[in-house]
């Protein structure tokens, strides 16, 4: 028996070609760049207007940008925003299951709240919260129909106006997220809750870990929503002078003659506030979205990490390996 070794490099071998091989020409879209250069050209034409208007003092917007009453206006926007949202949140999750529920006066009177605080704007809502005290001027308990009072109180000493913007709010934005909330359940399949049922499974704890944590998935999006629209709509509190951003800037700009200096300092921190609150809705997305598919796309972090890693100089390629044929009888 006889064998022949015989070396040759990898770098040797070439793909063969042929005459059939068609060679890929990109289409041209010449529209895409006409249009971004439109695009780019209007707005540097804005910004070229607006920084060369004699009648903006943009030194007042920088002025009052971080005054304090704005900074207090802003603290207690924020405050409005959490807790109507917690507790609209909770409740919502209750107006949800009683429309869900087999009773019918449970989901009669589900029905009734969400179609009375839907269709009234939620501007009338606010105001008459405030004016609560002119329908009742005191707020009793006791004994129906006798003279027999436990506790009483002023109705404008318990109902403020801070707190008749949070009843206001809340109440309005519970309608509104309990119609989210039932989707979200109602998105889940059927079978899962026959199968938390056949396994023993009250309807509250199928309901709390078995439809609740898959309806997130749904419930999530809308619900980042309604949390940036309820952070505008405590402006509307400043009908009833809750002295929240909007209204610590009117009140500025009234002894000062600079409305619109305050509404761009205005309108600067409800759009730092609302790039905030994006950031847990996008995280929570995330985090509800696992069960929905396998790869999930890398977030900012990841990106700026990932182009920096791709920067540095990577590891020297390793020399042409050597393939030994054998070839024998």
């Amino acid at each position: 028996m006889s064998a022949t070794l015989t070396e040759r490099s990898v770098e040797s071998m070439a793909p063969l070609s042929t005459e059939d091989d068609v060679d890929a020409v990109p289409l041209r879209r010449p529209w895409r760049w006409i249009s971004a250069i439109v695009v780019i050209a209007l707005v540097a034409w804005f910004v070229y207007v607006v920084a060369t208007n004699p009648n903006l003092d943009f030194a007042a917007v920088g002025e009052f940008l971080f005054d304090p009453r704005i900074l207090e206006g802003v603290g207690l926007t924020i405050f409005i925003t959490v807790v109507s949202m917690l507790v609209s949140t909770l409740l919502s999750i209750v107006i949800a299951a009683m429309r869900l529920s087999s009773n019918p006066v449970l989901t009669s009177v589900a029905w009734f709240y969400v179609w009375a605080f839907r269709g009234t704007p939620v501007l009338v809502q606010i105001v008459l919260w405030g004016y609560l005290g002119l329908l009742f001027d005191q707020i009793r308990l006791g004994v129906p129909l006798t003279d027999i009072v436990f506790w009483s109180i002023d109705t404008n000493t318990l109902v403020t106006p801070l707190i008749a913007g949070l009843l206001a709010l809340t109440l309005n934005q519970a309608a509104y997220s309990s119609e989210i909330v039932r989707a979200g359940m109602m998105s889940v399949d059927e079978g899962q809750r026959e199968s938390a049922y056949s396994l023993g499974m009250s309807p509250l704890y199928t309901f709390r870990r078995v439809l609740l944590p898959q309806a997130m998935r749904v419930i999530i999006p809308p619900m980042g929503n309604e949390l940036i629209s309820m952070l505008k709509s405590t402006s509307l509190l400043s009908v009833i002078a809750v002295l929240e951003l909007y209204t610590q800037a009117s009140i500025i700009s009234s002894s000062n003659l600079k409305q619109v200096e305050l509404l761009i300092v205005v309108s600067i921190w409800y759009l730092f506030m609302t790039s905030l609150l994006s950031i847990p809705q996008y995280y929570l997305e995330r985090h509800f979205g696992r069960g929905s598919t396998r790869n999930l796309p890398p977030t900012p972090i990841q990106r700026i990490k990932a182009a920096f890693n791709s920067r540095k100089p990577g590891p020297e390629p390793a020399p042409p390996t050597q393939v030994t044929e054998v070839v024998g009888l």
